[in-house]
Order: C-alpha cells, then sequence, then structure tokens
C-alpha cells in the first residue's frame, strides 16, 4: 500500500491548528493558575457555588447579573471569566485555518472547494455571533 502526501491546504491547516491549539492551551494554563491565585478576584465567589449548581442558565443569569454571550469579554477583570480567553482561541481557530485553505483554493480556481470552505466561514462566524439562540435553554 502506497501513501499520498499529504497535500499543502492540509498542511496550512495543521500548521496553523498546531500553534492554535498551543496558544489556545497555554492561554488555559496561565488563566486558570491566576485564577487558582486569586488574580483578579473571581466574579463568582467559590462559596456561593453550591448557590448556582441546579439553576438553568436563565436562573443563573438573573441572580448573578451575568449576560451570557459576548459580554463576557466587559468581565475579563475577574479570575473565572477570564479563563473564557483560552475557551475562545480554541474555538475560533478552525475559522483561522481556512483562510488560507480558502487562499489555496482561490489560486488553483477549485470552486467547489472554495464554495465548501466559505459556506464553512459563514456558519463558524453565524454560531459564534450568537445570532441564532439554537442550542440555549
Amino acid at each position: 500500500m502506497r501513501r499520498s502526501a499529504a497535500r499543502p491546504e492540509q498542511l496550512a491547516y495543521a500548521a496553523i491548528l498546531d500553534i492554535g491549539v498551543g496558544i489556545g492551551i497555554a492561554t488555559l494554563v496561565v488563566t486558570f493558575a491566576l485564577y487558582l491565585a486569586g488574580v483578579p478576584a473571581p466574579y463568582v465567589d467559590v462559596d456561593r457555588w453550591p448557590e448556582y449548581w441546579g439553576l438553568s442558565v436563565d436562573e443563573y443569569r438573573a441572580r448573578t447579573g451575568f449576560s451570557g454571550g459576548w459580554s463576557w469579554l466587559w468581565y475579563l477583570n475577574h479570575g473565572d471569566i477570564l479563563n473564557f480567553i483560552g475557551i475562545a482561541v480554541l474555538s475560533g481557530v478552525t475559522f483561522v485555518c481556512y483562510i488560507p485553505i480558502l487562499r489555496i483554493f482561490l489560486q488553483r480556481r477549485e470552486t467547489v472547494y472554495i464554495v465548501i470552505c466559505v459556506l464553512e466561514m459563514l456558519v463558524i462566524a453565524i454560531a459564534a455571533s450568537g445570532l441564532l439562540d439554537a442550542g440555549v435553554h
């Protein structure tokens, strides 16, 4: 059995994914260490966690005043919210991976792959935008 070499778009995707995942995990480790050290103070005090465990998302938001969505960006001065940065990096790396792939497909004029790539990027962007409430209970 003969193995085929990886295509340029596969190598581009893998290279960016490797860097993005490394940055995301490093960010998670650093922000979690800051959280454990109490720098900065958490938005929800650890002693109050049992009050919130059984709540729905809407009840949690009502009790804590946390509005959800992309509003976490305004709460980055809190240790428990700071961890969201690493999650956002890991969530967004796939979108970034598609950018050089799209360029490769455009150079080759591979219309079907261009359309698929653009549609994938649109789905990711729409999902990340918060415009859809699918899955939120």
